[in-house]
């Protein structure tokens, strides 16, 4: 059992704990209330007057929808989050929403909700300590130590990706993350009899994780507080606390499923507050007492704060170069001249497949951009993701690498890797990149999802993108998933043509610091295009090749920009004028002004588009669309593409049926891009 030296509790803890039971009836009744007032009042690290101190511990809250219960913690510290914003609660435009999201509520970490994604994210916030660590902490001098807290819930557990994410924790050996499992027995649908009958702790224990137990998780303060910190004393693996509690304690409704998710009816709120020592007729009532311990706390955590700045300046006069990149990192800065490295080529030079130029990318920037780590579920030779000199994140122990090690084994466990890829980014100080195949992207799609909706900087490197693969069939073959992440707002979908663009999108994804972005890269050797740049590039889309009174505007992304201009060379041997148009990504060209994006797609003439996709969504820039209307096909490449029709001569019959069928029209032609309702002006969150 770890020490409790300084650990004591008295009348105001139980006060304390009442008051948040109360206050989570008059919000909405949930339990955790004695674990949550232990951990956040003796144990956690944290600054409420400054909630992005780097070295704070993290708090994640993976059963998102007992969020009323952390936004009264956070009251209670002291975070941005008055008492008004709990009576907000799940109103429009509150700090208090229906799930917590980070970039919008003081002190939230990630955005939890969709269950399983925290405790995943839980991991990767885990994993930046552990490299941080490893890459800065030097003797006498610990930076960064802090540990990751979280809660998490039957649901949570039944969710696979947590399952991936706890999985891969307990093979990195992950000791400074500690989990608090809300042994309720109880789910939606009633007690998990009838469907989670599982053996959870030793599943656990299979991971590599260590296992303790709370079996009064209602009322013995002094055992969670004992489990916690013989958790937080465990640095040689990850701790699940089994915590045996009843939902809706204190109510007339506890431990039915009634009580998940649906507030407390009046007289039921009354009996709780008589129960519990609280005038039943007044709502909201916070002691003095209470806010004492908790601003305690948090003044704690602020001489710690003061503490840690004194030995980074000390640190500063002994490890200048080091400290200088912990402040840039902190800044959010990348280094000076960075972009130099990019490669950039001419026509004429070398056909080379997308996922290969994508490595050469990485080979550039690695070196340079020592911030940026990633890798890959079980497909780095198919990826290429893994630079030259990476060394593998893994634990000291296995001889296989080390915790300054930037590249990681994910493993097959593509949506775990998203979501740990979400906790990486959270942390800060690091930009993280997960691979896989583009169409296993949607195996990730819950995590991706959130990538865009927290406001992240991650990558999703996805090769093997379109029916180029060519044998391995339909099985592999994505042909409706660009369609969904361009569909995702927040999310950057790029589909590079050649060198120029892949360079582009590498510098636009390395410059967002709000916004992922996925790369769908070609397995095939894609031709080096006259024309291109990674500047024209960047704007998301650009002329590739102009023609005066153009007859057609041919616009393509990807594979089939090449085989595109071939098209339009066969065009024009037939006396029509083609324009060429490459849209790279849709999320950067919509953010462009709407001049420049009528001189790409200009009014005129009939514009149509071509790739080796579903053609749902590209009505948005042309009149006309050419793809695909059913999943692919298995054989060698070319022979796929050909059963499709996506060869010069196919693209080229079509384009002339477009060009006399709106001959034959006569009508004025208006560009599909000039709307009444444009991109800047559509109703949007301002998240």
């Amino acid at each position: 059992m770890a020490s409790l030296k300084g650990v004591q509790f008295t009348d105001a803890d139980q006060l304390a704990v009442n008051t948040i039971r109360t206050l989570a009836a008059d919000v909405v009744a949930k339990g955790m209330a004695p674990v949550a007032h232990v951990l956040f009042s003796k144990f956690l690290n944290f600054n409420p007057k400054d909630s992005k101190w780097f070295n704070r511990d993290r708090f994640i809250l993976s059963n998102g929808h007992a969020c009323a219960l952390q936004y009264i913690l956070l009251h209670l510290a002291g975070y941005k989050l008055s008492m008004d914003d709990l009576k907000n609660f799940r109103q429009i435009d509150s700090l208090t929403p229906g799930h917590p999201e980070n970039d919008h509520t003081d002190g939230i970490e990630v955005t939890t909700g969709p269950l399983g994604q925290g405790i995943s994210n839980a991991v990767g916030l885990a994993i930046a300590q552990a490299h941080m660590g490893a890459t800065f902490n030097k003797d006498g001098y610990n930076l960064f130590t802090n540990k990751t807290y979280a809660f998490l819930g039957d649901g949570c557990l039944q969710e696979g990706v947590s399952s991936e994410a706890s999985s891969l924790a307990g093979h990195l050996q992950l000791g400074n993350l500690i989990a608090i499992y809300d042994d309720n027995k109880i789910t939606i649908d009633g007690n998990t009899d009838v469907s989670f009958t599982e053996d959870v702790e030793a599943r656990y224990r299979a991971y590599g994780w260590e296992v303790l137990h709370v079996t009064s998780g209602d009322s013995d303060l002094t055992a969670i507080a004992g489990a916690i910190a013989e958790a937080r004393d465990n640095n040689s693996k990850p701790t699940l606390i089994v915590l045996r509690t009843t939902i809706g304690y204190g109510s007339l409704k506890e431990g039915g499923h009634d009580v998940h998710g649906s507030p407390l009816k009046a007289d039921d709120i009354k009996q709780l507050k008589t129960r519990f020592g609280f005038d039943p007729e007044k709502t909201f009532v916070v002691p003095e007492e209470v806010y004492d311990i908790y601003h305690k706390a948090g003044d704690a955590g602020a001489k710690k704060e003061a503490e840690w700045k004194k030995t980074l300046e000390e640190y500063k006069g002994k490890y200048p170069k080091e400290h200088s990149e912990i402040v840039r990192r902190f800044e959010g800065r990348l280094p000076e001249g960075w972009e130099k490295a990019l490669p950039t080529f001419k026509p004429g030079d070398a056909a080379v497949a997308s996922r290969k130029l994508s490595e050469n990318v990485l080979n550039a920037v690695a070196p340079i951009i020592p911030e940026l780590v990633g890798g890959s579920a079980d497909l780095t030779g198919s990826n290429l993701t893994r630079w030259k000199g990476a060394v593998d994140f893994q634990p000291p122990s296995s001889g296989l690498g080390d915790y300054s090690g930037r590249y990681f084994r994910f493993g097959v466990r593509e949506h775990g890797m998203t979501a740990i890829v979400n906790g990486i980014a959270a942390y800060g100080g690091l930009i993280p990149f997960g691979a896989t195949f583009l169409n296993f992207v949607s195996y990730a799609a819950g995590a991706v999802r959130l990538s865009a909706l927290s406001n992240l900087r991650v990558l999703n490197i996805a090769t093997h993108d379109s029916i180029g693969l060519g044998e391995d069939g339909p099985t592999h073959q994505p042909v409706e998933t660009a369609a969904w992440l361009r569909a995702t707002p927040n999310m950057m979908f790029w589909r590079p043509a050649d060198g120029n663009e892949t360079s582009a999108a590498y510098a636009i994804a390395l410059t967002s610091p709000k916004t992922p972005s996925t790369l769908a890269l070609s397995r095939q050797n894609l031709p080096q295009l006259e024309g291109s740049s990674i500047e024209k590039a960047s704007k998301g889309g650009y002329v590739l090749e102009e023609a005066k009174d153009a007859d057609i505007t041919l616009i393509s992304t990807g594979s089939e920009v090449p085989i595109v201009v071939d098209a339009a060379k066969q065009l024009r041997e037939k006396g029509l004028k083609v324009r060429v148009s490459s849209i790279p990504c849709f999320e950067v060209f919509n953010q462009q002004s709407k001049e420049y994006r009528l001189s790409v797609l200009p009014h005129g003439a009939p514009i149509m588009s071509v790739e080796a996709y579903s053609t749902f969504g590209w009505h948005e820039y042309a009149h006309e669309t050419f793809g695909l209307r059913a999943w692919g096909a298995s054989g060698p490449y070319l022979k796929v593409y050909e059963k499709f029709e996506i060869t010069p001569n196919g693209i080229a019959s079509r384009a002339e049926k477009v060009v006399s069928f709106y001959k034959q029209r006569g009508d004025k032609i208006y560009s599909p891009v000039d709307k009444a309702i444009d991109f800047d002006t559509a109703i949007a969150s301002k998240h």
